[in-house]
């Protein structure tokens, strides 16, 4: 069996080294959920949030199948992320998906308070070409993140702009009421946020998400939390490093496209 644990504190100890703000969020129960073996003496577990699946402790097959059969009631769209702890996870991933899961490499970077340049963030912020403005997320920016493809991940993970005004925050780019750039909480632990940035296809080069990003960071760094950096690409660690992040490792994860979603 599988079992959702409520009281997070007995799994707390499986992810003891993995500094990952998306567990983070799991276990001081701000959004998504942790999955186990056993209630009350875990030996294999798995957090859940958004697209993201970590998995830990002692392989267990059981809770591959839990995710793949759909028993996990978080999982609300056609695209996962599996990222392993150890070796035998991946092989038993590999294993259970074939050739549906595609193994790709991301990068983490340093969680490290007091290390941005306030001067260079807000300059960053202020060398945005005249043509384009850019705003904190309000609620009509929230739904307009919210009707393209490109720009949903901005704020999916928040029910409604009601729960996004009380727990993410975020910048937008704006060019002729269109948007085209933003900078927003994927998700959010107790002391700070995970970053989520997407750029319109045609904008990118620009500089935009630069300065949205600038600009989201600052607005952390006002309200006390700590701006959270995660690279899926070398372009997503070039501009980490642009904005005074400090590169840590790389590791490996599965992507699992066209998974049936919850309906």
């Amino acid at each position: 069996m599988i079992y959702k644990i409520e009281h997070t504190p007995i799994a707390a100890g499986l992810f003891l080294h993995w500094q990952e703000t998306m567990i983070w969020s799991c276990l001081d129960r701000t959004m998504g959920n942790i999955y186990a073996d056993h209630r009350q003496e875990p030996q294999s577990a798995i957090a859940v949030l958004g697209d993201f699946c970590f998995l830990t402790g002692v392989p267990n097959r059981e809770l591959i199948t839990f995710i793949q059969k759909r028993r996990v009631p978080d999982l609300a769209s056609d695209f996962l992320i599996l990222v392993p702890q150890t070796h035998p996870w991946q092989d038993l991933i590999e294993t259970c998906y074939g050739v549906n899961a595609k193994k790709v490499t991301r990068y983490a970077f340093k969680k490290e308070l007091d290390i941005f340049d306030i001067k260079k963030l807000q300059h960053a912020v202020s060398s945005l070409p005249p043509e384009y403005s850019l705003k904190l997320i309000d609620e009509d920016i929230f739904h307009l993140c919210q009707a393209e493809d490109w720009s949903r991940d901005l704020v999916s993970r928040f029910q409604d702009y009601s729960v996004y005004r009380k727990q993410g925050m975020g910048a937008a780019v704006i060019y002729k009421e269109t948007l085209v750039s933003g900078a927003s909480s994927y998700s959010r632990y107790r002391n700070g946020i995970e970053i989520e940035v997407d750029t319109r296809k045609e904008f990118r080069q620009k500089g935009l998400a630069y300065a949205c990003s600038a600009r989201l960071i600052l607005e952390c760094l006002s309200r006390n939390l700590y701006p959270s950096w995660d690279a899926q690409n070398k372009i997503s660690v070039a501009l980490a490093e642009k904005l005074g992040y400090h590169y840590d490792h790389e590791y490996t994860a599965y992507e699992i496209r066209n998974f049936p979603a919850n309906q």
